[in-house]
């Protein structure tokens, strides 16, 4: 049997012509969105989202593209920019009842949250990014053989057709070396949920890949264009992130600085996928954001 969030109840919502999100949600009171990043789905929230659910309404989606979520073909460079998911998550919320909420994103969830928030000030209360930095920031900080831990960014970045055809000749063994290599507590991952991950990411390789693609295209255009018009966060944010920013050699708080001007950065002691291994630390992160 496929595993859940334990509680909450599941719904397909539309969000966009022909598009619904498959959406898990529980708990009652304040509304916060929970953004699951790569190579995950929404069950990467199961602990943080259970402990939120105590006062507060938890949405936790499959992004368009991932897990149960619709994967519509990318047509014209557009279907996976991050603008047109984040539309997704505020047309989500919205058809649960929710003008305005919280917003917490995991890696490719960050981005996704981070153009919410820039794209729909009035909808996000608050904004949480966790491990990852802005699109135009990871470009720029990746370069020389440092760069070699993000060989997946160069590859997903290319043409249609070669990168699609070379992941999907060995799915399993391409998204599982990033839950092993990543992790710095395998046992953060059960083995039923590290099946669901990979069943998940077998069935949405295009969609995975276009995702990725858009953010070396599309993506970069639109965080330009707001880098250069002096757009910035308007809400509290958080940013939680391992101990990378000073192993690569660049100032992660400052680059987080430029675009967020009510920023709280700090450092939790764990893998990349820190919901999982360490989320009474990030429970208490998000509380103190939403006190903010």
């Amino acid at each position: 049997m496929e595993p859940t969030i334990s509680g909450f109840d599941y719904q397909r919502v539309p969000v966009a012509d022909g598009v619904a999100l498959n959406a898990a949600v529980g708990g009652s009171g304040g509304p916060v969105v929970l953004l699951h990043g790569f190579p995950q789905t929404h069950l990467m929230w199961r602990h943080v989202a259970a402990d939120l659910a105590a006062d507060h309404t938890v949405i936790c989606p499959d992004l368009r593209g991932y897990g149960d979520s619709d994967k519509p073909e990318d047509t014209d460079g557009n279907t996976y920019a991050k603008r047109t998911m984040a539309a997704d998550v505020v047309s989500l919320a919205r058809a649960l009842g929710h003008d305005r909420f919280a917003l917490a994103g995991h890696d490719r969830g960050a981005l996704v949250a981070v153009r919410a928030g820039l794209d729909h000030p009035g909808a996000v209360t608050h904004l949480a990014s966790l491990d990852v930095l802005p699109t135009l920031d990871m470009w720029d900080v990746m370069h020389g053989v440092s760069a070699a831990v993000g060989f997946h960014l160069y590859l997903m970045a290319q043409p249609p057709g070669l990168p699609e055809e070379m992941i999907s000749a060995a799915p399993d063994a391409f998204f599982g070396s990033f839950l092993d290599a990543w992790s710095n507590a395998p046992e953060a991952v059960p083995d039923d949920v590290r099946a669901a991950y990979l069943r998940a990411c077998r069935a949405a390789v295009p969609s995975i890949v276009a995702d990725y693609r858009a953010s070396a295209g599309v993506d970069v255009e639109h965080d330009e264009h707001d880098r250069a018009a002096g757009n910035r966060l308007a809400m509290p944010v958080t940013v939680l992130q391992q101990d990378w920013g000073a192993a690569l050699g660049f100032d992660a708080a400052a680059r987080w600085r430029a675009w967020a001007a009510d920023l709280h950065h700090a450092t939790v002691s764990c893998g990349h996928f820190m919901a999982e291994e360490a989320p009474a630390e990030v429970v208490g992160e998000l509380r103190a954001l939403l006190a903010r």
